[in-house]
């Protein structure tokens, strides 16, 4: 069976304080797996859920060294809401960027590691997506992203064109994962992580990505029960343990 799409993996020099960051800046809460990792997430979901994409924040040695494709859009209801978030969210330690953008209606700034990500202005499409509206990788061709995550993902493809493509969960909630062509910072340390369904075989499951083109990478993360690999076009994410 196809895998989950259950969170948002960043890398930090400190999980506590970027995951209190993100925790205040979406409203959510924090809890703990274990030293070194802070997990944010909405109060009375249980996980997995797929109304949500849930935060987990992990401490490595050297961040730095991480550089993905991904980053977090926000999602606004109203002009005015939109100030008042990209406000907040300045007063709680976020930074406005200049990445190239020019002239747009939403506004980009980085958190307090510099991570990029985008308060967005009100979409009619994101009105009931929660407070993240996307995951937005870039890449060279949205066409063959849908197609590898669509098929590696029980996620339903919305649209796809030359330029851009768009999963969300098939039963219409929560964010949505979407492919633009040559966007998105080349620094980033936003990753996905992917979860079996309970009672698949997560070997299983990593043989058939790699049947659709993934490739196995190895990051440093010695002996760990998920296991890490990259899709065609060379994104990390990660396939955790069924459950």
């Amino acid at each position: 069976m196809p895998l989950r799409p259950v969170q948002v993996n960043i890398k930090a020099t400190s999980d506590s304080v970027l995951g209190r960051f993100w925790a205040d800046a979406l409203g959510w809460g924090v809890s703990s797996e274990g030293p070194g990792v802070t997990n944010v997430e909405p109060a009375g979901y249980t996980y997995p859920d797929p109304a949500v994409f849930y935060i987990d924040v992990v401490t490595v040695p050297d961040p730095e060294t991480v550089r993905y494709r991904a980053h977090l859009d926000l999602a606004t209801t109203s002009p005015g809401q939109q100030a008042e978030l990209v406000a907040r969210l300045t007063a709680l330690g976020a930074t406005p960027a200049d990445i190239g953008q020019g002239d747009v209606p939403w506004t980009v700034l980085a958190d307090p590691e510099g991570n990029l990500f985008c308060v967005l202005e009100p979409r009619e499409v994101y009105r009931d997506t929660g407070p993240i509206a996307a995951v937005v990788v870039g890449c060279a061709d949205p066409r063959a992203m849908a197609r590898f995550w669509g098929a590696a993902t029980d996620w339903a493809v919305h649209e796809v064109t030359d330029e851009f493509a768009s999963l969300r969960s098939a039963t219409g909630v929560g964010p949505y994962l979407e492919f633009i062509r040559g966007a998105g910072p080349e620094d980033g340390r936003v990753h996905l992580d992917l979860r079996p369904y309970p009672g698949d075989d997560q070997a299983a499951e990593v043989a058939r990505l790699r049947g659709l083109g993934a490739t196995a990478i190895d990051v440093g993360q010695g002996d760990v029960p998920w296991r890490c690999l990259a899709d065609p076009e060379g994104n990390e994410f990660c396939v955790l343990s069924a459950g």
